[in-house]
């Protein structure tokens, strides 16, 4: 049966100057299908999207859409009116259900038996009632509240969590999402990720969120080389086919550098030892040539890091506690740093993540409590803020005026050129204006800029905002081998997984809470400990409630079992057994080691299960009490 797309794009261009970003695109959206876009920063996903939405017009192409098909768009940068509320800008659609609902709102406030029985009779037509509720989940869920506020009294954060809601409240048929993670906490992104994976819209999203791409999106499609790759996957199948292309690239590259050794001694030859016919022999030699010398991503070089030396006392926090305005975001936090130590930090939005490695560094002092600093040892902080560079400084010269190279193992070293490319910055860009670079690709500068001072104590906060999936796996590998200390903030939850063992939890108590292991075993122990309290709930209930609960059964023959309940009381013994070996298997799978996304997705189907079996005992011990 052929597939039938509410969503097409054919043979779409665009270039900026004498740059290509893609030629000759063409793909298409069916109804529920939820693609993602994947490419390195610069190559033009966003430029793609906004072409495919209308903001910024491709060169050639066309862009076709069913009739009555309703779509929106979350821009990394939303556009807003400064002085219009929140409520304003969050009703300011044209979609009927909007409408509806801003006219009803209105009604009940004028108080118009007129007007009010034409706004309920409108909120009916356009199923408003739904956006209303929708409205409240998705408003709550994201922490958006006195909707009075004006755009302009804002933090970015918050102006960009309120253009997602918009655009999540209106549900449209299509929705185009780009970096629908960031300005999110943890908790905002696991919901957001279950909304987006239970709805029924038509998706297409750029995000760097690699459980994202796995558990949203059934679709990849990868922009490279100025063309659109498919891949009819999550992301797991993504890797492994993309896996298979590099080694069919890597495979084809090796016999035209055999081939091109033999017609180069034939190139180099006198001109009598080639024929007037020979001509295509030449063009063929070029186009050979040009294979052979193709720069992959798997040439990349293996850093063997050798920072400064870290003496006996790093960095020790002494009964640290800090707020403002009289209110306390945490205390009594006390640690002494060991060498090669990895913590993440998590919590939610002003929780003060951000403070902390402030505090870490000196470049804030605590309220009360002390921080103490080793002689040795050499701070590099990355700010999610980023860097602000002069204006007309090129590439290289960022990173050249923090160092020319930097040291590795056995007296090697690396220049300031090399490691400009081992994170994707082509030799043929580093004298290429910084003004001309996106988002990201100064993001990726300015990471490079506090790599290249050589720190012994890395702090970075959400390295990972704006960064593609490449970058994140070469930055990765980078502070796997990292020798020394490492204390990192970010919502990405794979990049967490990979790098710390250890996690700080912050704002849920005033006291920072320690959790050996990375952040899906975090997440696994609060699972555990939420299911332990209801147990101990439960325990607690039972011997206030149950006896004389069962008292007034076993004399109320009214209350006996019906034929119905009786079948049921039957079928549980199975459905228990079943669910009980279910939960076996997933516990056995979850100590045979998974991959971060496997673990993601076997802690989830255990909780359910473990629920489920937990329903079906609850239910089996009530209907056996009720049959005697």
């Amino acid at each position: 049966m052929a597939v039938i797309n509410v969503f097409s794009a054919e043979n779409l261009s665009k270039r900026y100057g004498e740059r290509l970003l893609f030629d000759g695109i063409t793909f298409g959206l069916s109804r529920g299908q939820k693609s993602a876009i994947v490419a390195k920063n610069g190559t033009g996903k966003t430029t793609l999207l906004n072409g495919l939405c209308g903001t910024e017009p491709v060169d050639s192409g066309r862009i076709s859409m069913d009739a009555g098909i309703q779509w929106s768009y979350l821009e990394q940068d939303p556009h807003y009116k400064s002085h219009q509320s929140i409520l304003d800008h969050l009703y300011a659609s044209d979609m009927a259900a909007v409408q509806a609902m801003r006219t009803y709102a209105a009604a009940v406030e004028g108080m118009k038996d007129d007007a009010l029985q034409a706004a309920y009779e409108s909120m009916d037509r356009h199923n408003a009632w739904d956006f209303e509720a929708r409205a409240k989940e998705v408003l709550g869920r994201l922490n958006l509240h006195n909707l009075s506020r004006t755009m302009q009294s804002l933090s970015g954060g918050e102006r960009r969590r309120i253009a997602l809601a918009r655009v999540l409240i209106e549900e449209p048929d299509i929705l185009f999402l780009d970096e629908p993670t960031n300005h999110l906490d943890l908790s905002m992104i696991q919901w957001l990720e279950r909304y987006l994976a239970q709805s029924k819209m038509t998706i297409l999203m750029i995000t760097h969120d690699r459980f994202f791409l796995e558990n949203v999106c059934d679709t990849i499609l990868e922009l490279q080389d100025q063309t659109l790759y498919k891949y009819k996957g999550n992301y797991s199948y993504y890797l492994n086919k993309r896996g298979e292309r590099k080694e069919n690239a890597l495979a084809s590259r090796a016999k035209a550098r055999g081939i091109f050794k033999r017609e180069l001694e034939w190139m180099r030859s006198t001109p009598s030892a080639r024929t007037g016919k020979s001509k295509s022999r030449i063009e063929r030699f070029y186009e050979i040539k040009k294979e052979a010398k193709k720069r992959l991503e798997e040439d990349g070089m293996a850093l063997l890091l050798n920072p400064q030396r870290l003496g006996g006392k790093i960095v020790e926090l002494h009964k640290v506690a800090h707020g403002f305005d009289g209110s306390l975001l945490f205390e009594n936090l006390t640690h002494h740093f060991k060498h090669g130590e990895r913590i993440g930090i998590v919590g939610p939005n002003g929780s003060g993540k951000s403070t902390l490695l402030d505090l870490i560094t000196q470049n804030s002092l605590p309220l009360r409590g002390k921080v103490v600093v080793g002689e040795t040892v050499v701070f590099g902080h990355y700010h999610q803020s980023g860097a602000h560079f002069p204006e007309g400084q090129r590439i290289i010269e960022a990173v050249c005026e923090i160092a020319e190279f930097m040291p590795l193992e056995k007296g090697q070293k690396i220049t300031a050129a090399q490691l400009l490319e081992r994170f994707l910055f082509p030799r043929s860009s580093h004298h290429q204006m910084i003004s001309t670079l996106s988002g990201g690709e100064r993001k990726r500068l300015h990471l490079l800029q506090v790599l290249m001072a050589n720190p012994n104590f890395l702090i970075l906060d959400e390295p990972t905002n704006d960064l593609d999936i490449y970058t994140l796996q070469i930055l990765e590998e980078f502070l796997l081998d990292f020798p020394g200390c490492l204390v990192v903030v970010s919502h990405d939850r794979y990049f967490m997984d990979r790098i710390v063992e250890h996690i700080w939890v912050l704002g849920t108590v005033k006291d920072v809470r320690f959790f050996p292991g990375n952040y899906s075993q975090y997440r696994l122990a609060i699972a555990d400990d939420k299911r332990h309290k209801q147990e101990l709930e439960d325990a607690t209930k039972a011997p206030t409630e149950s006896p004389t609960h069962l008292v007034s059964i076993k004399n109320d023959y009214s209350q006996r079992l019906t034929f119905r309940e009786k079948y049921e009381l039957e079928q549980l013994d199975d459905k228990i057994a079943e669910l009980e070996t279910k939960k076996e298997a997933l516990t056995e799978q979850l100590y045979a080691s998974p991959t971060p996304a496997e673990l993601q997705i076997l802690s989830q189907s255990l909780h359910e299960v473990t629920a489920a079996l937990d329903k079906a005992e609850n239910r089996w011990i009530e209907l056996s009490e009720r049959n005697g």
